[in-house]
């Protein structure tokens, strides 16, 4: 019989407070992916005539995922206050004071543009440590500005023809999947691995004009094939669903890229980084991989904005090490 989440939590040893959290999410996703299979039947399709923060349109099921997140999530005795990609500052739930506790930010429906076409959309989630504070106070955004590794736990559940949970503790990461009758998420990977080398790579190749002379490079070499400097040939995989096309990679290996783009230079690139990249960054370097935001690793990343965005490189190691000295080549002086 495949072990469910909750008893893998309670053989992982995880404070009592952080597991109660982390079922919390995984609580408000069983109703995203209930919600996500009503579709049109349910009326969540289509857009509101509203933006986020980011000055991007919403649609009707982002707004919805948001509220059950928020809904399911601010009971949990532990959590100190939230971050979404969907709101424009942070939500409170309890004083930051001497018992700590946690922070969690969530992009609460990954790949807006694939709802109404039916195609894979998911949930990303990060948890990081509230601050202890002698006196009691409320949280700020200051206090959710820390780099990616200090990350507690992180993850994303992925709504396809499978509702799928992915899932670090920060020791390695496991899969499972929620079964459709008995509501039990069933543990169907207990260690998941990224292959280290790949012949498969993902990016939006229609903006290739745009990006920087590195990325340029890589993806010419990957498109040379077997003749070309890298000898091998490559597939393209674009779901245009950053979960989608990660959880591809967590299953058989590849790179994701979402780079910098010259059409908005003075931003260093399209992701968030406290939403999208650091849990993404944290999962795949739990299952081997690496990942690369242009200057560093991801996950050293020094925060500054809680919307924040960034060039984003992640998934097989060895293509990311590639990555990683073409951009060093070319910031080399002559």
């Amino acid at each position: 019989m495949p072990v469910t989440l909750g008893q893998y939590f309670a053989q992982s040893g995880a404070d009592p407070s952080l597991v109660e959290l982390l079922l919390a999410v995984s609580t408000g996703c069983e109703l995203i992916s209930a919600a996500v299979r009503r579709g049109a039947v349910g009326d969540i399709l289509g857009a509101l005539d509203s933006e986020n923060v980011q000055g991007e349109t919403q649609k009707k099921l982002d707004v919805i995922s948001n509220d059950i997140l928020l809904k399911a999530c601010a009971p949990a005795s532990g959590l100190v206050a939230i971050g979404s990609e969907e709101m424009d500052g942070i939500y409170g739930v309890r004083k930051v004071g001497p018992q700590g506790g946690f922070f969690l930010l969530f992009d609460p429906l990954d790949g807006s543009s694939n709802i109404d076409v039916n195609v894979s959309i998911g949930t990303i989630f990060s948890i990081l440590p509230a601050p202890t504070s002698a006196t009691e106070r409320d949280p700020t955004e200051a206090d959710f500005l820390q780099p990616g590794r200090n990350q507690i736990a992180a993850g994303y559940v992925v709504y396809g023809p499978q509702t799928t949970l992915v899932l670090t503790l920060r020791a390695g990461v496991r899969a499972f999947t929620l079964d459709p009758v008995t509501g039990d998420w069933l543990e169907t990977n207990e260690a998941l691995a990224i292959a280290p080398e790949t012949k498969e790579f993902s990016i939006n190749a229609s903006n290739m004009r745009h990006w920087a002379a590195p990325v340029r490079q890589y993806v010419e070499e990957c498109l040379a094939g077997e003749t070309g400097p890298r000898g091998k040939n490559f597939n393209m995989r674009w779901v245009a669903s950053m979960v989608a096309d990660v959880h591809r990679i967590m299953m058989r290996g590849g790179v994701f890229l979402y780079p910098w783009d010259a059409r908005e230079p003075n931003r260093a690139g399209k992701l968030r980084l406290m939403y999208e990249a650091n849990p993404m960054a944290l999962l795949v370097e739990q299952a081997g991989g690496a990942a690369f935001d242009g200057q560093a690793a991801t996950l050293d990343c020094k925060p500054v904005s809680l919307h924040q965005r960034v060039s984003v490189m992640l998934g097989s190691k060895a293509e990311v090490e590639r990555l990683t000295r073409l951009h060093a080549e070319t910031l080399q002086p002559a």
